[in-house]
């Protein structure tokens, strides 16, 4: 048990911000298995846990409140290229973004929204509103940490799928 104990704390290190399901799926234990351990390294402060948009993300306990926040939305593929975005290119308007991730409006905005009220992003006051980043400096440093896994892309682009439909 000591060993699979600490597969799975090494692999969250690895992997800060990486979500319950992925952590079985990844290591290949059972999800009973991987709920045990999470669970007991959580109450030995071994490991931090945060519930952030409907999913539990699990990391080392030396990130932060905002770093944990900003790690879970970078392992999500819109969120994810928000961010890229606005890094890369500087401030941005929410139309601009819609149009350069070739997205809808509504989801541009959906995600700007989320990500302004967890103080990832800041919205400007002004008309029209830009968007830039709350936290540049160590949003890239998060960026260069975090690689989305392929399963996590796939079901983004499914949510992403169903969305368009609504």
């Amino acid at each position: 048990m000591p060993d699979t104990r600490t597969q799975i704390r090494r692999h969250v290190c690895d992997t800060p911000g990486v979500h319950f399901n992925q952590v079985g799926r990844d290591l290949d234990i059972a999800t009973g298995q991987v709920q045990y351990h999470l669970r007991r390294l959580v109450r030995n402060d071994e490991l931090a846990v945060e519930r952030i948009g409907g999913r539990t993300h699990y990391f080392d306990p030396s990130f932060d409140p905002w770093e944990r926040q900003a790690l879970a939305f970078l392992r999500r593929e819109t969120p994810r290229e928000i961010l890229i975005r606005l890094h890369a290119d500087g401030p941005k308007r929410p139309k601009t973004l819609a149009s350069d991730l070739d997205l809808a409006r509504s989801t541009i905005s959906w995600h700007v929204s989320t990500l302004a009220e967890n103080g990832i992003v800041e919205k400007s006051d002004d008309r029209p509103m830009t968007l830039t980043l709350n936290r540049p400096d160590r949003t890239a440093e998060l960026i260069e940490i975090v690689s989305p896994s392929l399963p996590d892309r796939l079901v983004d682009r499914f949510v992403r799928t169903v969305d368009e439909f609504f």
